[in-house]
């Protein structure tokens, strides 16, 4: 099982110095990560004040240039809102600067921000990611390519360059828990990244076991059919310290999005719920944590891919280095890792 981190690039909104040294403690994190022998990174994409990763290919790209043998990705790339052609181009890049670490991971995104900003139509929801994922599928097989679409001017006998260093650039379909996306990564044979944030993992069970029976339906081949998760988490070295650290950040930045979308207020019952067996979050000492990634595996059927989203929660640099460092050296050995 492979296991990494994912950020969102939180902002530091008070001014502009103060999110340069943001972004600095984001590199120095992400070089750390691979010092320390994790497997993936990932960077997230949002168009709002308080996250960094608006042009996630150039923090990637960056890090690359630090780094040797950690996987880079989107987590994800807001594919309605790009042009495919353009994020397989930067993506390319960036698979040329890391000597073939690039990965994307593309989704619809859990804000819709990104709408407006690009006079995009809300009511062209699935639609526009539909049409798009289809052709970035097509330029990532095809070098040369027609196509016609309902969104983007066509192409004619168009060759798209650069080519990655990868002969087949991974590219996993980011869902949260929509039937039909389960259903859509699965015919389509790819690798699945499952957003959980909360509630219980292993209600997703049924949800995974459609999008392997699509796979299978549809002629892929079962080991084509990875199942990754993307969880909310932070590790300190005893459970009391992990509760105690995470706990404030977590409730204040849940509480402030329960304003926008209509949720009640965090409580502490809640999270404790949410840290229990059968809890999403990955909260706790190395040991309770991976003893809850696997059984989050067994009742997904079994996952390939574990990411950590730890810097949510207004946690300090220095906490979440050392985090990092009790990820790698105690968690991932108890998850196979080497």
């Amino acid at each position: 099982m492979e296991i990494g981190i994912d950020s969102f690039a939180g902002s530091r909104s008070d001014n502009v110095g103060n999110n340069a040294n943001a972004m600095a403690e984001l590199l120095e994190r992400m070089v750390h990560a691979d010092r320390v022998g994790l497997d993936v990174f990932g960077i997230g994409q949002h168009f709002r004040e308080e996250f960094l990763d608006a042009a996630p290919t150039l923090i990637l790209a960056a890090a690359a240039a630090q780094t040797k043998r950690i996987r880079l990705t989107s987590a994800v790339t807001v594919l309605s809102a790009a042009d495919p052609v353009i994020a397989f181009q930067n993506f390319a890049t960036l698979d040329l600067i890391s000597q073939g670490r690039a990965e994307m991971v593309v989704g619809r995104g859990s804000f819709t921000e990104a709408f407006p900003l690009f006079g995009l139509d809300l009511q062209n929801y699935d639609a526009l990611f539909a049409e798009k994922l289809d052709l970035l599928l097509k330029i990532r097989d095809q070098e040369q390519l027609s196509w016609s679409g309902q969104f983007r001017p066509p192409l004619k006998n168009q060759a798209i360059y650069p080519r990655p260093l990868q002969e087949k650039l991974p590219i996993w379909l980011g869902v949260g828990g929509t039937p039909a996306s389960f259903a859509r990564a699965g015919t389509l044979g790819l690798p699945l990244m499952v957003a959980v944030i909360g509630g219980k993992t292993d209600r997703f069970a049924p949800l995974v076991e459609l999008y392997r029976q699509a796979g299978l339906q549809a002629g892929h081949a079962p080991e084509a059919l990875k199942v990754g998760l993307h969880s909310l988490g932070f590790v300190a070295d005893s459970v009391e310290e992990a509760v105690e650290t995470y706990y404030p950040g977590y409730a204040e930045m849940f509480t402030r999005l329960g304003k926008e979308r209509g949720w009640p207020p965090v409580t502490r019952r809640h999270f404790d719920a949410q840290i229990g067996e059968r809890g999403a979050l990955l909260v706790g000492a190395p040991e309770e944590v991976a003893e809850r990634i696997l059984r989050h595996s067994d009742a997904l059927g079994g996952i390939s891919r574990v990411t950590f989203q730890m810097d949510n929660a207004g946690l300090t640099h220095t906490q979440l280095m050392r985090s990092m460092e009790l990820i790698g050296s105690r968690i991932k050995p108890l998850l196979g890792g080497k």
